[in-house]
């Protein structure tokens, strides 16, 4: 998905963290006490590209985590005097509006995946592999007859079969 096709809460969210880095960045330039150290904010702006890029392409959940990240080195930055309580604090409250929208943009992501997941899988179709295999048992063979294969002739038409009867018709 392009920058242009992301909804308007992640274009929304980038913009607000981008705006605060650099803006945080740039107050880090001027005059007396500094707010915000050159490193911190060189380290700072490469979480908010990687907040950026994950947002923009439509992956709220590596966002998140690198928008995690960012938190913790800001937290760390502040620790180490390299960032002033003020701009802590309005850096985090970017995060915090950003981490929302994230967070959102993620439910509704994953209740679009599970709203359309029963459609592709309401008629699932068997698998030939699945199918256990049918085993035909092979017919036994058949008794070998009595009198060793030998006809007996004793059946219409033989000699012997007729001797009940006469020998011709109609003998009255």
């Amino acid at each position: 998905m392009s920058p242009r096709q992301a909804p308007a809460v992640w274009r929304r969210a980038v913009t607000v963290v981008t705006g605060c880095v650099l803006a945080a960045g740039l107050a880090g330039c001027a005059g007396a006490a500094p707010e915000l150290e050159t490193d911190a904010a060189a380290k700072l702006q490469q979480r908010v590209l990687e907040v950026t890029r994950s947002a923009a392409g439509s992956n709220p959940a590596a966002a998140l985590k690198s928008l995690a990240s960012l938190s913790s080195e800001l937290d760390a930055a502040a620790a180490a005097g390299q960032v002033s309580f003020k701009r802590h604090r309005s850096i985090t409250a970017a995060i915090t509006a950003v981490r929302a929208d994230l967070a959102a943009a993620q439910a509704a992501k994953s209740a679009a995946a599970r709203a359309a997941a029963p459609k592709a899988t309401a008629a699932p179709k068997p698998s030939p592999t699945t199918a256990p295999a049918v085993v035909v048992p092979a017919p036994a063979p058949a008794p070998a007859p009595a009198n060793g294969g030998r006809r007996d002739n004793s059946g219409k038409g033989s000699s012997d079969g007729n001797k009940d009867k006469g020998s011709g018709k109609n003998k009255g």
